[in-house]
This record gives structure tokens, sequence and C-alpha cells, in this order.
């Protein structure tokens, strides 16, 4: 576990933390603020750098739907892996998605051992690659993240379109975050202060991307980095915006960051994809959440190209996952987390992702009990 000391300013941690920590006690109610970080990354940050207990009780922290792995929905999986099976498909994917069990415990790297042709890939360009040396055979890229990593697979479908490559098709799994905080909020399964906004994403959509918190909710949001010190500087902003009463959007990562976003990356996402409803692990349907291809590369899209049959089935018993994504629980909370549920044998995919809180939390956390005691 790395405390102050390890951070690369520990003074200037020390003058955060007990920042926060005074400002959160002028709250007229004496409730501990509770935040959500809504991005994976900032998940595996807090938890290993131990912010959780350096900011309790002043500040709780709950992890959100920010991992496209572990939102990726069991069906949608099942679809992949029903894919990988299809003769002459070559399916491509990033190395987290393998392991990811489907609703029947089926996994992409069991269906690999029984033959399937899955090979891991670290960019759409590769998946691009290897289209190009098996001109035989239907390369099929798994397209799962959110704002971030859609960019580059727009690029990549924009490159196959130019050398008029045939055999290249996407299977488009991916998400957009507004959406998904929105039904969160509209939900009201947990109470919220406050947003951590997630710097990547936002990267690409802009800060004012998330200006409906302010707007329509009364609820701050502070875009972070990933640094420990720009994540407590995101925190301090927003205990000072909630205990002030002044909801608004504060950019603190604007050196990755603009209001606008990166519009080349927009228009990019514009010219392949159109808005459409997508399912989503622990939601269901959420709408104007998916990006789906355009019509006009209606010949690149898997789902179209390869209908495969699909027998809908619960999720697996006693995982809580979901509850974990929608911020209603905290890992340790479900019954199978480190009993039944590790990373080398996980029953959901919050176990398995490198963005997933189930992962971080198994990895770095304790028992919240001390707050600041020892810490400093």
């Amino acid at each position: 576990m790395k405390y102050i000391d390890e951070f690369r300013d520990p003074a200037l941690a020390r003058r955060l933390i007990a920042q926060i920590h005074a400002t959160a006690a002028r709250r007229a109610n004496a409730q501990p603020i509770r935040l959500m970080e809504f991005c994976g990354g900032h998940t595996h940050a807090i938890s290993r750098f131990g912010l959780r207990e350096l900011l309790a009780p002043a500040v709780e922290l709950r992890s959100g739907p920010g991992c496209p792995v572990c939102v990726t929905a069991a069906d949608d999986l099942d679809r992949a892996i029903a894919l990988a099976d299809v003769p002459d498909v070559i399916l491509t994917t990033f190395g987290d998605m393998v392991r990811v069990p489907g609703s029947r415990g089926q996994t992409l790297q069991a269906a690999a051992a029984h033959g399937a042709d899955v090979r891991i890939v670290y960019s759409p360009l590769d998946a691009l690659d290897i289209a190009r040396q098996h001109p035989q055979q239907e390369v099929v890229f798994l397209g799962v993240g959110f704002e971030t990593t859609a960019p580059g697979v727009a690029a990549a479908l924009l490159q196959a379109e130019a050398e008029a490559l045939p055999n290249f098709c996407l299977l488009s799994l991916h998400k957009l975050t507004p959406p998904a905080m929105r039904a969160i909020l509209d939900v009201g399964e947990v109470a919220l202060d406050g947003i951590i906004g997630p710097g990547h994403v936002s990267a690409i959509t802009g800060s004012a991307a998330w200006d409906f918190l302010p707007r329509e909710y009364a609820m701050p949001c502070a875009v972070a980095g990933f640094e420990p010190l720009d994540i407590l500087s995101a925190i301090d902003a927003l205990v000072q915006a909630v205990v002030a009463g002044e909801p608004a959007v504060i950019n603190t990562y604007a050196r990755g960051v603009r209001p606008e976003g990166n519009r080349v990356a927009q228009n990019m996402l514009a010219q392949v994809f159109e808005i459409g409803p997508a399912n989503w692990r622990g939601f269901g349907a959420i709408p104007d959440s998916g990006l789906t291809l355009r019509e006009n590369f209606a010949h690149r899209d898997a789902v179209r190209q390869f209908p495969v049959q699909l027998t809908p089935a619960p999720e697996p018993p006693g995982c809580r996952c979901g509850d974990v994504l929608r911020g209603v629980i905290v890992p340790t909370k479900c019954a199978l987390f480190r009993r039944v549920c590790t990373p080398r044998n996980p029953v959901g995919p919050c176990m398995v992702s490198a963005e997933g809180a189930c992962a971080a939390y198994f990895q770095y956390e304790r028992e919240c009990v001390n707050g600041l005691n020892g810490f400093f």
C-alpha cells in the first residue's frame, strides 16, 4: 500500500488532504461527502495510493461504471464467443476481454482452447494488419470501450474503406459515458454529492459534456487526471463546491482536457457511428448510450454479416458486479468477493479487468477504519 511519502509531492498531498478534511467539517449536516469516481483508471489510482483511507471519514468514494470491459453485457459477450466459433472467422480483441465470462461461464480464452481463432491485439490497426495478411478469412474486431477508444476504431474502419479491404468488420460494443451517469442519478439507488469526471473520456468529449450535471441535477463535477495529486485536487474542488452549495463543472485536468474536447476525434466518430441504445451490465438497455455503425458501414457490421442464435441467460448466481458498477455497494460487500471470486478464478468481469473495481479492491484495499490515523 502506497501512502503520502511515495507521492510525487508529499507536502502538497498533505496540504490537500488537510484542506479537504477541514472543508468537509464545515458541512452543515456533518455527513460524509459521497463522491463517485466514474473512471476505472481513477478507481485503481485511488486504491493503489490509499486515498479512501486518507480521506475517511470526511469523504466517501464510490466506484462507478467506468470500466468498459466490466459494463459489457453478458449477452454481448455470448455473441462474441459465438462469432469466434464461426468457420473462417478470426476474432481479434484486447487482452482483458479473453477472460471475461459470458452468461454460462464461457470465455473467449476457452473458445480458443477448443479451436476458435481468437487473437489478442493492442490496437484496431493490429486487427487491420491481420485482415491484410489473411485475405481468405473474415477478421472481426471486438470493439469495446468508451469515447476514448472509439475514435481509433473509427480510424481503422475508414482505413479499411480507403483500401477497399473486404474482410474486416466490427462488433461494436462501444458505449457513451454521460447517459450512464444520468441513469445512475435518475434511478437514485445511491445518494451522491459530486462526480469525479473521467479525464481520458473528457479529452475527447470535452469537459462541457458534463454541464448537464450542475444544470439538471445541481451536482458538481470535477474532471480529473490520473496522478494521485490530480485526483486529490479534483476532490478538493468538489468538496468546496458541495459545502458552498455552488455546483459547477470544474476542469482540474486542463493540461489534457479542453471545454470543447477533441474536434478531430469527434468528427471521425460522426463519420462512422451513430448513436443508439446499448446494453450495460448492471443497468440493462440505456437509450442513446451506444455507438452503432452507420448504414454506409453496414457491410462492416459483424452483427449483420454473421447473425448468430443466442439464448438469454441470467447473470452468475451471487455475482453483484452490476451493483458495484452502479455504486450501490463496494466490492467487499459482495458475498463472493475474495472467497469465491478472485483474479485467478473470476466470477464476474469486475474482477478481471485492469480497470475493474473488484480487482482494485482485491489488490490494494483494506477496510477504512482509521481515517487519518497513522498516515501523517
